[in-house]
């Protein structure tokens, strides 16, 4: 493990810009899709199904059993192997940066925001630089610190299941509740992702002015997003992202591209199936493109990308 401290100027790459990345999701049709005559109805709900569907909530630690930094940033590795690692920076930048590049050799970039937060190791067992990077000016940053850490992951669905800076919940969070609720009359993992993936689709609306306006660096606040009832991509694919997760449910959501359109959605693992990709309609045993803003934003879903080869991963969290 080898680490470099404050040196060389670099010129980081900046990624996700938020204001580009999502503005255009669902913006090809404005009809909502929280019609009362389409709300879902909750009268099933009253039925038990098999399933389990008591709430786990997996949130990060930072122990301190294993630990790396200098200069105001500690790095906490004490749980590399379900998948993560915990990042605090206490220094007086405004500005600051986080690299994650593991054994594919893709870079992911986070902004820090200066208490232990959560990021997901979704390359899998290997070798991952982690570096973080103080602004000098405009896009110009300095290297603080970077370590090399070699990452040996016990659970390949870790990562997917762990709330972190991009899908954030706790077990207080609105989102866990109401997973809770829908997941109750369920028999299986299918069904439960069926009740959530409807519930979104029926209730929630793209919010077009929030797209022209979000800003470099936005975060979803899941809550705040199921208050509200309306968001932009990043926020419908967040919002049930955790409570797919919150039901034991291994769930990316991921950042790239659907047709020519910069985009978030979600895909989930179930056993029988291995990991099902982007898609929108679901018979029982096969889906069409289970991407929530367009499958809410569209009177006809299946006009909307259903060919899952058009769905080009960039990033996943």
């Amino acid at each position: 493990m080898r680490p470099s401290k404050k040196g060389k100027f670099i010129l980081l790459p900046i990624l996700l810009c938020m204001s580009l990345v999502f503005c255009s999701c669902g913006a090809e049709n404005k009809q909502s899709g929280g019609d009362s005559a389409t709300k879902q109805s909750e009268s099933s709900q009253n039925t038990k199904g098999s399933r389990d569907n008591t709430p786990v909530v997996l949130t990060g630690q930072a122990d301190g059993t294993v630990t790396y930094g200098s200069e105001g940033v500690t790095i906490d590795a004490s749980h590399i192997s379900e998948g993560y690692i915990m990042v605090s920076y206490t220094g007086t930048n405004e500005k600051v940066k986080l690299q994650i590049t593991g054994p594919d050799e893709v870079v992911y970039t986070y902004d820090l925001h200066g208490d232990y937060e959560t990021f997901p190791l979704t390359a899998g067992s290997g070798s991952y630089t982690v570096g973080v990077f103080e602004n000098i000016e405009g896009t110009s940053y300095s290297t603080l610190f970077t370590q090399t850490i070699d990452v040996k992951i016990d659970d390949e669905f870790g990562p997917y299941l762990y709330a972190n800076q991009y899908v954030n919940f706790n077990g207080e969070s609105k989102v866990v509740e109401k997973a809770e609720e829908l997941s109750k009359p369920c028999n299986d993992d299918l069904e439960v992702i069926e009740q959530v993936y409807n519930y979104m689709i029926s209730n929630f609306t793209y919010d077009y002015d929030k797209a022209e306006s979000v800003q470099s660096g936005y975060l979803p606040d899941v809550d705040e997003v199921f208050e509200a009832q309306t968001g932009i991509c990043f926020d419908y694919a967040a919002v049930m992202a955790a409570m797919l997760r919150s039901q034991r449910i291994p769930t990316r959501l991921e950042v790239g591209y659907a047709g020519d359109v910069y985009h978030a959605w979600i895909s989930t693992y179930i056993e029988e199936q291995g990991w099902v990709n982007g898609i929108i309609q679901f018979d029982g045993k096969n889906w069409e493109l289970m991407d929530p803003t367009f499958a809410s934003t569209s009177s006809k879903p299946e006009d909307f990308i259903t060919n899952t080869d058009e769905y080009i991963t960039k990033f996943v969290y």
